[in-house]
């Protein structure tokens, strides 16, 4: 993606919350470019980053360590990006660290999710967000600490950034999902499609959203926004898998499979019981980019290109290895057995 050139960043004093996962791998180096002074805040001994960035080894969920190593670092910038997926991590937490920032702070950037809406198709930065007792402990911790924010910058000018990407996709996705399909491409295994395949999927590429995470950071026009950050449109399940094959130049065996049966033989969306990706088939929620566009010079990477680059790092990092494919057995064989009683 091109953001285009608006302005020359100054280096600045960097913390990223969560810079050991997933967006945190593909951001730090990209900060190190640019010449900023780096720090890591997560629960190991160690980054991986080398000397150049300091390790802070803190839980982000306690809220009186946080306040104090926040407060000590006088940060310029908090990329604000991980979510503790065991206990939560809630608008009390976030609300907690902003608060201890001091007033040195340029920017502090929120890791969002397309979530946070709850529900529903097409969705503009404008829109509500899901409400306080969503029964989702995820879409409601997302949504309830982006109000957090933005309530901060109302009353004193808190200069925060919120992003809401969908799926993330691209190298180092530590999530169960391009390397799904492509596993069982290799192994000539058919893709069980669920329902009809039409269920609507958006996705963002990680470097897409990286170079936002920059773009935000200096833009004097994103402070007190939110942004979606995505590809300008959705696609079906079955078009996902179309191009996840065209990405990997196979041609996949599609077996489509009732959602009452997949649940039925004990699969569900984030397994242990994994039918199509980890967390892929979900109800849709989507969202318009011409924000970002606008504001940011957003320009999402083509889906199949950045499928092609992910698919060279998928090789290189997913040696083949025996993978338990007996649960997607029993559902070909209660596809085959209720083909057959249909013929008889």
């Amino acid at each position: 993606m091109n953001l285009g050139e608006r302005g020359s960043a100054s280096r600045r004093k960097i913390l990223v919350i969560g810079g050991t996962q997933f967006i945190g791998r593909a951001l730090v180096p990209e900060l190190l470019k640019a010449g900023h002074d780096v720090s890591v805040l997560h629960r190991k001994p160690d980054h991986g980053f080398g000397k150049r960035v300091t390790n802070i080894v803190a839980d982000r969920n306690d809220c009186e360590q946080m306040r104090r190593i926040l407060s000590e670092g006088r940060f310029e910038v908090v990329f604000d990006n991980v979510y503790d997926w065991e206990r939560g991590t809630t608008a009390a937490h976030v609300e907690a660290a902003a608060r201890a920032c001091g007033d040195r702070l340029h920017r502090y950037v929120f890791m969002s999710s397309v979530a946070a809406y709850g529900d529903g198709l097409n969705h503009h930065e404008g829109d509500a967000l899901a409400p306080d007792d969503h029964p989702d402990p995820y879409v409601r911790n997302k949504a309830t600490s982006e109000r957090a924010l933005f309530r901060l910058h109302q009353r004193n000018g808190f200069p925060v950034v919120t992003l809401r990407p969908p799926f993330i996709y691209g190298p180092g996705n530590p999530f169960y999902r391009e390397a799904f399909f492509w596993d069982r491409m290799r192994d000539n295994r058919p893709i069980v499609l669920p329902g009809d395949g039409r269920r609507l999927m958006q996705f963002v590429y990680i470097k897409d959203l990286v170079a936002a995470c920059l773009r935000v950071m200096e833009e004097p026009a994103a402070v007190g926004h939110a942004f979606n950050i995505a590809n300008q449109r959705a696609i079906t399940q079955a078009d996902a898998v179309a191009a996840f094959a065209a990405a990997a130049g196979k041609k996949p065996t599609i077996v489509r499979v009732p959602r009452e049966r997949i649940y039925q033989l004990g699969g569900h969306p984030m397994g242990p019981l994994l039918y199509f990706g980890y967390y892929f088939d979900l109800p849709p929620i989507t969202q318009i980019v011409t924000k970002a566009q606008r504001v940011l010079g957003f320009k999402p990477t083509d889906f199949l290109a950045g499928l092609k680059q992910t698919y060279r790092w998928y090789l290189r990092h997913h040696p083949k290895r025996e993978i338990d494919y007996s649960y997607e057995e029993k559902l070909l064989g209660a596809v085959q057995a209720h083909a057959s009683a249909g013929a008889q």
